[in-house]
């Protein structure tokens, strides 16, 4: 394992079967959580830290919150409208580290055509080879959205008007492994 400030620079493909990207929301007097199960990204490794970038591109149809009513919902113009906004985007604007392994990487997030600023909170893992010949690095970030700041804004009353089913805080959680290419 290597701390970041000794990562191999080059270009890395998050690879899709060791990725989550997963999110929760709050509902009524629980969290639903889900995640997207198709994205395809770029991590470019700089020697000077500052200058590496990420690029995301996740496909909204491929929401799964494990209860499929539920995922159409979300696939509808009420949320996502998936038909006319299918791809929600990250590309990365600066990168500072904080410490070997904890970096804050800012960048423009785009859901529905609206860009907004986020700082995803991310722990280097590590990086090493694997069985294919290859060399992995791991990630996990996190951050917390505002969904009616990018116009998803459903919601209905519950018991009055002070209460409302769906909060309006998300949580994105990401566990991502690139592959350096060749």
């Amino acid at each position: 394992m290597t701390t970041a400030t000794a990562v191999t620079t080059g270009t890395w493909t998050i690879d899709p079967t060791h990725t989550e990207i997963g999110f929760s929301v709050r509902h009524l007097v629980s969290k639903v959580r889900g995640k997207f199960t198709g994205f395809e990204g770029t991590v470019v490794t700089a020697d000077d830290v500052s200058a590496s970038s990420v690029t995301v591109a996740v496909d909204l149809s491929t929401i799964d919150t494990g209860t499929a009513g539920r995922d159409d919902h979300l696939r509808s113009a009420d949320f996502f409208d998936v038909e006319s906004n299918p791809t929600m985007t990250f590309v990365s604007t600066g990168i500072v580290q904080k410490s070997d392994s904890d970096f804050i990487v800012a960048g423009d997030l785009t859901i529905k055509g609206i860009s907004k600023p986020v700082e995803l909170a991310t722990e280097f893992l590590g990086e090493g080879g694997d069985p294919w010949g290859g060399t992995r690095v791991g990630i996990e970030a996190s951050t917390e959205i505002s969904r009616k700041e990018f116009g998803i804004d459903f919601n209905m009353p519950v018991e009055g008007a002070d209460k409302l089913m769906i909060g309006d805080k998300i949580s994105i959680h990401i566990n991502a492994e690139a592959v350096l290419q060749a």
